[in-house]
Order: C-alpha cells, then sequence, then structure tokens
C-alpha cells in the first residue's frame, strides 16, 4: 500500500468572487505545486477549509485534484468529516474516483473517548476496501480530541490498511511513540512544518505541510538535501522554510496562504465566511515580510 512521504502539501480550496468553489482555479495549484517537485497532495484538510465546504463540493474538489495529478504525485484525500456518515461518503468515493488513499481527522468538537475513537476509525477503515491506505489525523488544539499512540495501535491492529498518521501538534515524545506502532512498521508525518528536519532525523517519513503549499521549494530542498546525506544544505533550507512559516503566521489563518500565493501569481480567491480577507495594509505587509526573505533563498 502506498503511503505519504517526502513533502506531502496540504492544499488550500480555491474559491470564485461568488463564492463558489473555483475548480479551474484547484486545476492551476495542483498544476503548481506539481511544478515545483511536491512528493504527496493532501487535499480537503484544515488548510482546505473542509468544514466550510459541503459534501458535494468536497467531492467536486477530490475529483479534479485526482484527475490533474494523473498519476504524478501521489494523493490523498482528506475525508474526516463533523459526522461518521459524511466521512464515510467521502472515505468511499476517494476510493471510488481511484485516489491513492485518504486522511481522517479525529471527530471533532463534541468531546470523544478512547473507545468511541477507536470505534469510529475502525468503521471508517472498514468501509472501504482493506488494500486502500489510511492515515489517522490528530490535531488536537483545533478538534478537541486527542488520539493516543495507545488508541492508535489499537486501530491498526485491527485494520491493516491503517498504515500511518498524520499529527500536527509539537509534541516529539509522542512522535516517537507513533513510531513504535506495529513494531515500528508504522508511517508517521507531523503537521508542524517548522520541525520537519528534526522530523525526518527520528525517522517520519515526511511532513504534511499548509506553507508547503505556498512555497513549496524550501521544503523540497530539506527533503532532497536529507535523503542526500548533506545535512547542512538540509539545516539551511529548513531554516528558510522556518522564516516563511513565520512570515505566514504558522497556517493560523489560511487568507495569508491565500494572498501569499496571488502574490506569486497563483490566484486562489478568497476566504469563506466567517472568515473574511486580508485589508490592503495586511497584504502590503505580507509582501514586505516576505520580500525580505524571497533574496535570501532559491525561490
Amino acid at each position: 500500500m502506498k503511503h505519504l512521504y517526502g513533502v506531502t502539501t496540504a492544499m488550500v480550496t480555491p474559491f470564485a468572487k461568488t463564492g463558489e468553489v473555483d475548480l479551474e482555479k484547484v486545476v492551476d495549484l495542483t498544476e503548481f505545486l506539481i511544478s515545483k517537485g511536491v512528493h504527496c497532495l493532501y487535499p480537503l484538510g484544515t488548510t482546505g477549509e473542509m468544514l466550510r465546504l459541503s459534501v458535494k463540493e468536497r467531492k467536486q474538489v477530490a475529483e479534479t485534484v485526482v484527475k490533474q495529478a494523473a498519476n504524478r504525485v501521489t494523493v490523498f484525500i482528506h475525508v474526516g468529516a463533523m459526522n461518521e456518515e459524511d466521512t464515510i461518503e467521502l472515505a468511499k468515493h476517494a476510493y471510488e474516483i481511484g485516489a491513492d488513499g485518504i486522511g481522517v481527522v479525529t471527530p471533532m468538537f463534541f468531546g470523544a473517548n478512547a473507545n468511541e475513537l477507536e470505534t469510529y476509525f475502525t468503521k471508517v477503515a472498514h468501509s472501504v476496501p482493506n488494500d486502500f491506505p489510511v492515515y489517522l489525523y490528530n490535531i488536537p488544539q483545533c478538534s478537541s480530541n486527542d488520539l493516543t499512540a495507545e488508541v492508535a495501535q489499537k486501530v491498526a491492529k485491527t485494520c491493516k490498511n491503517v498504515v500511518g498518521i498524520k499529527y500536527s501538534y509539537p509534541d516529539y515524545l509522542r512522535v516517537n511513540e507513533y513510531l513504535n506502532i506495529n513494531d515500528g512498521n508504522f508511517s508517521v508525518l507531523p503537521g508542524t512544518d517548522r520541525l520537519f528536519l528534526a522530523a525526518l532525523a527520528m525517522g517520519c517519513e515526511g511532513v504534511v505541510s499548509g506553507v508547503s503549499g505556498v512555497y513549496p521549494e524550501p521544503f523540497v530542498e530539506t527533503y532532497n538535501a536529507f535523503k542526500a546525506n548533506d545535512l547542512e544544505k538540509a539545516r539551511k533550507m529548513q531554516k528558510i522554510a522556518i522564516q516563511y512559516c513565520e512570515a505566514l503566521l504558522n497556517g493560523s489563518n489560511m487568507s495569508y496562504f491565500k494572498e501569499a500565493l496571488k502574490l506569486r501569481g497563483i490566484d486562489v480567491g478568497g476566504m469563506r465566511s466567517p472568515q473574511i480577507d486580508l485589508t490592503e495594509k495586511e497584504v502590503k505587509e505580507l509582501d514586505d515580510r516576505l520580500n525580505s526573505i524571497r533574496p535570501k533563498s532559491s525561490v
């Protein structure tokens, strides 16, 4: 079964001025990211404003990314939703359209105990063929539910297609616990862009990065340098990647991602309400911050 690896880019979702999903812009963004050398695409997650899209819209975006990628890169569709029925519907759809796998976030907002989390993930994983890879997704600061290594191990033992986890919290003691699942045969990718190189050194397969959806270059160069055992260059490129992370507020507001992409010539539209777009002043300040980084990098 395929795994996520290297620079797995969490994609924004482009919108038209009228507010609907702009599938032509999805095509352009997909092509831009592939041209920059990312290894995998991960649409419709947190960076993609997943909970603000309807099931129909999420299916349209998934179909567009898979079709445009045309097997040139690995594509995993994030399918986690606010209820189990929608999650399973999206999981089955991802399989039907030829995606390489899926990611599934923990249930959110309402508290879920260990037994409920295990039962939920098991149901979702069993809703698709047992050779269709599934990544668990733990982002406790947003979902309000934390997925322990103990529960993840139980799910992985029951569901052979649960092959890994995306963990978007900077607790590297927990990362180490995840790396020990299935006697070390479990794929772990952090969602903390600033600790990409550290994660690789620990044995993670890559990163699921939102910032790489705007500036993929330093992330790709960090990974390539690490794989070539050029740690000096890897450290250098990681430092540049961190500067972009900080300029883009580490993904805390996706409007910064979208405006930065526009500054690169990739129009992905604005935000879906209740979030609002940046003001002209904020865009100018962002451009100034980014310009202070660009001359020092290869971007």
